[in-house]
């Protein structure tokens, strides 16, 4: 399909999407959620994909939700008939990624402010870089309006008293790229000018190892992190159990014995 909001390109096995409301600051209007959500599934089905990266245009990652579109009575806008769907009865989940469903791994990219619903690629993504220009904040209270499962998920990836406190202030203060990878929050800080340079070599590299064990490590921790320890690492070994069935774990010792480049397959 064709894309009006965002952009979608497939290169070098990455399917890079960004976001392309400059103006208004990347705010997910709900067009733009709609071509979100049709840009990952094309991206999961693609079989030329191994990782996806998203990132923004402009001098914005993505400033929340476009309040311009929020409906007077606060619902969530879907295609569907009201309350007709099993998303809707699950918290919503605007422009995130269905991290919980995918197989492929999520780099994220943050180009410049990133805040309200645009903070859940950041506590969602598997691999989060960040631009010197970088600024994070939680607008929600500041609006009138509660912060849900944003900083839900930023509690899980914060310390209590620093989500609180960027829940609390609302607008009011920002926290810099540096001190979101101070917390762990992101896991690098990179000069603004080098930052898609910088995350397809991340990609690259992650495209090296076998895709298929990619999909499987970021499986098992994504899925064992709602579980205790021991449930969880059964269900890693699980994972383990299956591919190691596959042709690329036969490929990868082989290459290395021979001291060759594994050739990868997928399969």
């Amino acid at each position: 399909m064709g894309y009006d909001f965002i952009q979608y390109d497939v290169s070098d096995r990455i399917a890079t999407i960004t976001m392309n409301r400059p103006d208004q600051l990347n705010a997910l209007s709900p067009a733009m959620i709609r071509e979100l959500r049709q840009a990952y599934a094309d991206a999961e089905a693609d079989d030329d994909v191994w990782i996806l990266l998203v990132t923004g245009n402009g001098r914005a990652f993505c400033a929340g939700a476009d309040v311009g579109e929020i409906p007077q009575d606060g619902r969530v806008i879907y295609d569907e008939p009201y309350l007709s769907t099993y998303p809707q009865w699950e918290a919503p989940q605007e422009g995130t990624p269905p991290f919980r469903t995918m197989t492929k791994p999520i780099l994220v990219a943050v180009n410049g402010l990133c805040c309200g619903a645009g903070l859940d690629w950041v506590t969602t993504g598997d691999i989060v870089i960040a631009s010197d220009r970088a600024q994070f904040f939680d607008p929600h209270v500041s609006i009138g309006l509660v912060s849900g499962r944003e900083v839900v998920r930023l509690a899980r990836a914060l310390p209590t008293n620093v989500a609180m406190r960027m829940a609390l202030m609302g607008r009011h203060e920002r926290m810099s790229a540096q001190r979101a990878y101070d917390l762990g929050l992101i896991s690098e800080v990179v000069e603004h000018d080098r930052l898609i340079e910088r995350a397809r070599e991340i990609a690259g590299t992650v495209n090296r190892n076998a895709p298929l064990a990619v999909r499987g490590t970021r499986l098992a921790i994504r899925k064992g992190l709602d579980l205790p320890m021991h449930e969880a690492e059964i269900l890693a070994e699980a994972f383990r159990e299956r591919v190691v069935r596959t042709d690329d774990a036969r490929e990868g010792p082989r290459a290395f014995m021979e001291k060759r480049p594994p050739r990868w397959q997928c399969r």
